[in-house]
Order: structure tokens, then C-alpha cells, then sequence
């Protein structure tokens, strides 16, 4: 069976998701899309110029965010509570501060295994950064 990854426009989708978190997130310096079961950055919009190290870090760290062998443990253990079969993950949306930018990480709602990420400058009003990203990534089905 063929997943949404391969079917035509799916690139297109991306570039489009990208692009409206770019321009559609307040105070936002960077946004982009990570494929978590493939590892890879699918594409992405900046301000600065970033080396190539940076942002291939950018993949494995969201990786390690949402997937890291300690957070899998933590979802297996309220599922097991929880008596929840499903595949879905409990983890869906993380915010990171660090000293001068503001990184939200979500992950879609239809693939759980892509997770757009959006760079802030750190003034910007976190209750609009999540707002405007939760209204881009609904109009996008990836």
C-alpha cells in the first residue's frame, strides 16, 4: 500500500505547509517539515544562512523529541494504563526556549510520523505562535 509520501504533490503540499508557516507564524525566523521515519529535513524557509550541519541536526534532534527511546517508554506505559490500542502518539506538540528563540514542534494530524517545526524570535506571544500554526497545519492533510 502506498503511503501519502509517494503519491504526486505531496512535495508540493510540503513546500506549501512550509511556506505558509513561514510567513503565517508571528515573529517566526524559520520554519520546516521533518520526515521521523525516514530522518530527513523534507524542506524548509529561513531568514539567516544556516550550515548544512545545523539543519541536518535539526531532523535527528525533532527525532529524539518525539521519539527518543525514553519518550516511547513514557507513551507504551499511559497506554498500557490507559488500555489504548491505537498508534496514535500522546506527544504532540512540544515547545523549546533557549536563550533567543522560541521552537514549536507539531506533528501532524494525519501522518504522525511528519512534524512541522516553526522558529521564533523569543518575544513572540506563545498563545498566537500556537494559534497560527495549529490553524496553517489544519488546512494541510500530509
Amino acid at each position: 500500500m502506498a503511503t501519502k509520501r509517494m503519491t504526486p504533490g505531496f512535495s508540493d503540499q510540503v513546500m506549501g505547509l512550509v511556506k505558509s508557516l513561514r510567513t503565517d507564524a508571528p515573529d517566526c525566523v524559520a520554519s520546516g517539515v521533518v520526515d521521523m521515519s525516514t530522518g530527513m529535513l523534507l524542506s524548509y524557509e529561513t531568514v539567516d544562512n544556516h550550515p548544512p550541519e545545523v539543519l541536518d541536526l535539526l531532523a535527528g534532534a525533532t527525532l529524539d523529541l518525539f521519539q527518543g527511546r525514553t519518550v516511547v517508554m513514557i507513551e507504551d506505559v499511559f497506554k498500557e494504563r490507559r488500555g489504548s490500542a491505537g498508534d496514535n502518539h500522546f506527544f504532540q506538540e512540544i515547545l523549546v526556549n533557549s536563550e533567543n528563540l522560541t521552537h514549536l514542534f507539531v506533528r501532524m494530524n494525519e501522518q504522525q510520523d511528519v512534524v512541522a517545526v516553526v522558529v521564533c524570535r523569543k518575544s513572540v506571544n506563545v498563545g498566537m505562535l500556537f494559534a497560527q500554526v495549529r490553524r496553517v497545519i489544519r488546512e494541510y492533510s500530509l
